[in-house]
């Protein structure tokens, strides 16, 4: 089951196609992540499924439905520039948001009051935003935008300004909202916390995507059959024939090559088979990093 889909999307601002026939799905109690460099079309595509502006052409479907004026009280969005009005004090600024999404006074607050616990800053509720640290406004942006239970989260850049022990707090948060079966759409350039907590990712590059499946499939889909073996006493001997090469070796640790018809098993066998001690033995996959350059500068020539 799909909890967003996108069929052929297409977004026009004068002359520029900001969003070019874009297609996806997001799986039901999944995160997902939208990737791609500045002006890609991200916040474009972000602005639709938000219904702050309407697509040109194509379908999106929440929940099975086509989109429609009440899904965004479906749906929690913390844009990366934070919207809280700084001469509000804290409870009054979450009041508001909850019952602009449908929460009563009464539910409101006890929801609020509870997440407030639970990040341990009840005591923030007569505090002024604007006497926040940016931080400490995150804290709050982001209970303002799951604080009324909504199946789709889209998160833009939402550890933008948190120290590590915050960024640990609201990604433990994250696996929590999707474990109760929420999905989350989060788009970020910080390769390294995608490919930490995402499922599956879409890669756009000037209003298409470029790159659309399974984080760890994609992986495997880029790999180049390189393989560390990490190694105590006696070295192997020269080893190198036409199914693998050695690229490296140095501090006991060697950095092979080998041919698509090579095995880990039949490289590892040939180490063995020399009586090498083994003390780990991986493959080496390329990081989303070096994917994600990869494929937007081939895009672009």
């Amino acid at each position: 089951m799909n909890v967003l889909s996108l069929q052929n999307v297409v977004k026009v601002y004068a002359n520029h196609v900001a969003v070019d026939d874009v297609s996806f799905d997001v799986r039901a109690s999944s995160i997902f992540g939208l990737l791609g460099p500045n002006g890609a079309g991200k916040t474009s595509l972000i602005r639709i499924i938000t219904t702050i502006t309407a697509a040109d052409s194509g379908k999106i479907f929440l929940n099975g439905q086509p989109l429609n004026h009440l899904h965004p009280n479906e749906i929690g969005y913390m844009p990366e520039e934070r919207g809280l009005y700084k001469k509000m004090k804290v409870g009054e600024q979450l009041l508001y948001l909850a019952q602009l999404k449908g929460l009563s006074s009464k539910d409101a607050k006890i929801k609020l009051r509870a997440w407030l616990e639970k990040f341990e800053i009840l005591s923030w509720w007569d505090k002024k935003i604007g006497d926040l640290s940016k931080g400490m406004g995150q804290k709050v942006q982001f209970i303002a935008t799951i604080v009324h239970d909504p199946k789709l989260i889209i998160l833009d850049e939402p550890f933008s300004g948190l120290d590590p022990i915050n960024t640990n707090l609201i990604k433990d948060e994250i696996y929590q909202l999707k474990q109760k079966g929420a999905s989350i759409l989060f788009s970020t350039h910080r390769m390294e916390q995608v490919e930490e907590i995402c499922e599956d990712i879409v890669l756009m590059n000037k209003g298409k995507i470029i790159l659309n499946g399974n984080v760890q499939e994609i992986k495997n889909d880029f790999k180049e059959h390189l393989f560390s073996v990490k190694y105590s006493g006696k070295a192997p001997s020269e080893m190198g024939t036409s199914e693998y090469e050695t690229l490296s070796q140095n501090d006991n640790e060697i950095i092979f090559k080998t041919g698509p018809a090579f095995t880990s098993n039949d490289l590892l066998r040939e180490l063995l088979n020399q009586n090498v001690n083994i003390v780990r033995f991986n493959e080496i996959l390329p990081s989303l990093n070096e994917i994600f350059i990869k494929k937007v500068e081939a895009n672009n020539e």
